[in-house]
C-alpha cells in the first residue's frame, strides 16, 4: 500500500517542506524514464538532478499525442484529458485512479471548505478538459449534492443557471471569475438582487483566469461572499488556492517549482518568470520541468496562515501583451482599470481594442452613469496603462447581449415528427 501523500502541516518550516520535496525526486526520475518520451530525450543516460534536464514544453506533449507521455500501462488509467489551449492541437493528460484521490483533495484545500451540507454549481466546461470533473469529483468524495451546471452547453443558458442557484439554494460555486459577473446580471435582469436574494450562497470558488485584487473585490462585493480563487491545468490538476488569509500558495508539497526568465531562459528558485513545475506523485503522466507558459511572482515568505507553502501570483500567459502606440498592454492591466471605477457605475463588463495611436475601450454603463464613468475611466486609464487611451460607452445589453441572459430555449432531444400545428423549422436535428 503506497505512503500517505503529505497534508498541510506536515511540515511547519520552508527548511522541512524542501526535505519532503527532495526525498521524493529519485522516484520522479525513476518513473519518468517508464515513459516514450523522456527514455527518448534522455537516450539511456540516467540524470541524477533536475539540474541536468531542460524543460519540458507544451509541444512536447503535443508532438507525443495521444500517448508517448505515457508511463504505466493503458489498463491502469482512470481517465484521458485534452487542454482547452488555442493552437488546435491536443495537449493529452491522463490519470490513475489513485491519481485521482489526490486530484480531489488537492481541489478540497480551500478556505472557504465544502461541506456535506453544501450544494456545488459546477460552472465549467467538462468535455475533455479536467477542470469540470474535478470539482464534481471533489464535492461528491466531501458528500456535497453536485449541480452539473456545465458551460457553454445549449443545455443550460443562463436563464436556467439563475434559476438553479436561486431555487436549489447553492452554496458553492466553480467558474471562471467572469461568469460569475453574467450571471449577476443575468440575476438583474430576472429582477433578484445577487447580494440579497440568493441567502444560501457561501462563497465562489473561480478559476481559469488571472484574477487581478480589484476585480475580486468587485466580484465579492456584488453576490456578497469571498471569492476563493484556485489555479491549476489540466496536464497535473490544482496547482494552489487561496488560505485563510487571502493568499494564493502553491501546493509545493505536491510540485517542485521553478520561475524561468523567459528573456535569458535562466532558471530560479522564486521571483518573476515563467511558471516551470516538475510534479512529485505523478504515476501516468510524469513530468520533469514542465513549462507552463504562464507568467507568475512566486515567492518563498511566511504567511500568517502558517501554510509554510510560497506564495504565487499569477500575471498571465507569457506573450498575451498587446502592442499599442509604441508601448503594451494586458488583459489584467486594463481590468484592473475598468473594475476601478466606483462600484456605483455598475460596470462589469468591456472590451478593448488595440490601435496604432491608442487603445480603444468600451465599457457597458447605464444613462444615468455612463458619462461620469467614460470621464473617470478617460481621466485614469493612460496612467495606469502607460499608453493611450480612448474611452467609449456603449449601452447596456451591446457587449453581453441581453437575449443571452434571458433566454429560455433549451437544447432538447432531435425530432423529426411533428404536428400540423408545429413550426418544424425552429427545430434543430443535432446529435
Amino acid at each position: 500500500m503506497p505512503a500517505p501523500l503529505p497534508q498541510i502541516g506536515d511540515w511547519t518550516s520552508f527548511e522541512e517542506l524542501g526535505r519532503i520535496q527532495s526525498k521524493q525526486l529519485d522516484t520522479v526520475l525513476e518513473r519518468a524514464m517508464r515513459s516514450p518520451f523522456y527514455r527518448e530525450r534522455l537516450a539511456g543516460r540516467q540524470p541524477s538532478a533536475l539540474a541536468d534536464l531542460g524543460v519540458t514544453r507544451k509541444d512536447d506533449l503535443r508532438a507525443g499525442y495521444p500517448f508517448g507521455m505515457l508511463a504505466v500501462e493503458r489498463r491502469e488509467l482512470a481517465t484521458y484529458h485534452e487542454s482547452s489551449g488555442s493552437s488546435g492541437v491536443p495537449t493529452p493528460s491522463y490519470y490513475t485512479a489513485a491519481e485521482w484521490t489526490d486530484l480531489t483533495d488537492r481541489f478540497a484545500r480551500k478556505s472557504v471548505p465544502m461541506t456535506a451540507d453544501d450544494t456545488l454549481l459546477v460552472r465549467i466546461p467538462y468535455a475533455l478538459v479536467l477542470a469540470g470533473h474535478l470539482a464534481h469529483q471533489a464535492a461528491l468524495a466531501t458528500g456535497a449534492t453536485v449541480v452539473a451546471g456545465d458551460c457553454r452547453s445549449l443545455a443550460a443558458p443562463y436563464s436556467r443557471i439563475v434559476r438553479a442557484l436561486h431555487d436549489l439554494d447553492v452554496s458553492l460555486t466553480w467558474s471562471t471569475p467572469s461568469d460569475t459577473l453574467v450571471w449577476a446580471a443575468g440575476a438583474q435582469l430576472a429582477g433578484y438582487r445577487p447580494a440579497e436574494d440568493f441567502p444560501a450562497l457561501r462563497a465562489l470558488y473561480v478559476g481559469g483566469e488571472p484574477l487581478g485584487p480589484v476585480r475580486r473585490e468587485r466580484i465579492a462585493a456584488i453576490w456578497g461572499v469571498p471569492v476563493v480563487e484556485e489555479y491549476g491545468c489540466t496536464e497535473i490538476g490544482s496547482l494552489a488556492g487561496t488560505c485563510p488569509q487571502g493568499r494564493m500558495h502553491l501546493w509545493a508539497d505536491r510540485v517542485l517549482a521553478e520561475v524561468r526568465d523567459p528573456a535569458t531562459g535562466e532558471i530560479s528558485a522564486e521571483g518573476v518568470g515563467q511558471l516551470v513545475l516538475t510534479p512529485l506523485f505523478r504515476e501516468a503522466m510524469p513530468l520533469l520541468r514542465y513549462d507552463l507558459e504562464d507568467l507568475v511572482e512566486l515567492r518563498s515568505q511566511d504567511c500568517p496562515c502558517g501554510w509554510y507553502l510560497p506564495t504565487i501570483r499569477v500575471l498571465g500567459r507569457a506573450g498575451s501583451d498587446i502592442p499599442v502606440a509604441g508601448g503594451s498592454v494586458t488583459s489584467r492591466q486594463v481590468e484592473d482599470a475598468v473594475f476601478g471605477l466606483p462600484a456605483e457605475y455598475g460596470v462589469m463588463f468591456w472590451r478593448a481594442r488595440a490601435g496604432a495611436d491608442a487603445l480603444t475601450v468600451q465599457i457597458e454603463a447605464a444613462p444615468p452613469f455612463a458619462a461620469d464613468a467614460r470621464a473617470a475611466l478617460a481621466a485614469h486609464a493612460p496612467e495606469a496603462l502607460g499608453v493611450p487611451v480612448r474611452v467609449e460607452t456603449v449601452p447596456v445589453g451591446t457587449l453581453v447581449p441581453l437575449e443571452l441572459l434571458s433566454n429560455r430555449l433549451d437544447a432538447m432531444k432531435p425530432r423529426r415528427l411533428f404536428a400540423a400545428d408545429e413550426d418544424w423549422d425552429a427545430a434543430v436535428l443535432t446529435c
